[in-house]
């Protein structure tokens, strides 16, 4: 089994990655691999600009989707909501790629101070469009600190990552248990879109 990792932050090997590396300790310890990518440094504009190496970038990885049995999405927290550019990254990736569908994911999210519940709640958005099971821990799944080193001093935060990361281990044995005995996840049905206007 394997997870993918997106570190949505513009520090490469700052907080957020810190957290996402707990994470990826606890799944490795199961035998599942992680594979981390940093999408935070990147130049990705948003919708209607096409053609462009970043837009070339989300595709490359919208291509590699359907190779991960689960997610975690990491990302600072900037005026109270994750770096626009992992937004603009989700929001691409999301439109185009359909292979997420059904597959476990968690949000987790780093902050010196505040703002970290409502940027958990904008990252959960995107799972819950794809009937993705959300993963939580025993806290919102958020990390305080400044730097690496005061990230590693939040005891709650990291014990909130490492349980984090044993969910996701365990619900992902679990639906690979459930196919093993033929229980299959409920089928999709064709979206109804209802138009309040028309």
């Amino acid at each position: 089994m394997k997870v993918l990792m997106i570190n949505g932050s513009p520090r490469e090997k700052g907080c957020t990655f810190t957290a996402l590396n707990i994470i990826a300790k606890k799944l490795n310890e199961q035998g599942i691999e992680t594979n981390i990518i940093n999408v935070g440094s990147k130049n990705i504009a948003g919708f209607g600009a096409e053609g462009s190496e970043e837009n070339n970038f989300v595709k490359s990885i919208a291509q590699t989707i359907k190779d991960y049995d689960g997610f975690v999405f990491g990302s600072p927290v900037y005026y109270a909501s994750p770096n626009g550019t992992l937004i603009s990254f989700l929001d691409k990736l999301f439109m185009m790629c359909k292979d997420f569908v059904q597959k476990p994911a968690c949000c987790i999210v780093s902050c010196r101070r505040g703002g970290a519940s409502s940027s958990i709640d904008v990252l959960n958005k995107y799972p819950q469009f794809y009937s993705m099971p959300l993963i939580s821990s025993n806290y919102w799944n958020m990390i305080h600190g400044n730097t690496p080193e005061e990230v590693l001093k939040d005891e709650e935060g990291v014990q909130t990552m490492e349980l984090l990361g044993e969910n996701l281990a365990w619900i992902l044995k679990c639906i690979e248990a459930g196919k093993e005995k033929g229980i299959n996840s409920p089928k999709i049905p064709e979206k109804i879109k209802t138009n309040y206007i028309k």
